[in-house]
């Protein structure tokens, strides 16, 4: 018998919870079910499937001073390079350079 969910306060409490338990032990049974993602979610999903890996060389102090913004800021250092570089790419477009 599965277990019965918690109720959850927030998305990060439901997060937490998700990080600790094994989804399996909530599962009903075995069947298939048909599930619709939230349209904003979807179009991330297909988003990050257009994405292509790049390869850059920094110096490794760079690369640590990335780090450290990115740990005050509790986002991984690769998702803060890749903001920085989203909005240097809407400033530009914005200035019309």
């Amino acid at each position: 018998m599965a277990k019965s969910l918690p109720e959850f306060k927030n998305e990060k409490e439901e997060a937490e919870f998700w990080d600790t338990h094994n989804s399996l032990d909530y599962i009903e049974s075995d069947e298939p079910v048909e599930m619709e993602l939230d349209p904003e979610l979807a179009a991330k999903i297909r988003e990050r499937a257009r994405t292509k890996q790049v390869t850059l060389r920094l110096r490794v102090s760079q690369i640590e001073a990335v780090k450290e913004i990115a740990r005050r800021k509790d986002i991984p250092y690769q998702t803060l390079i890749r903001s920085w570089i989203a909005e240097a790419i809407r400033r530009e477009q914005g200035s019309g350079a």
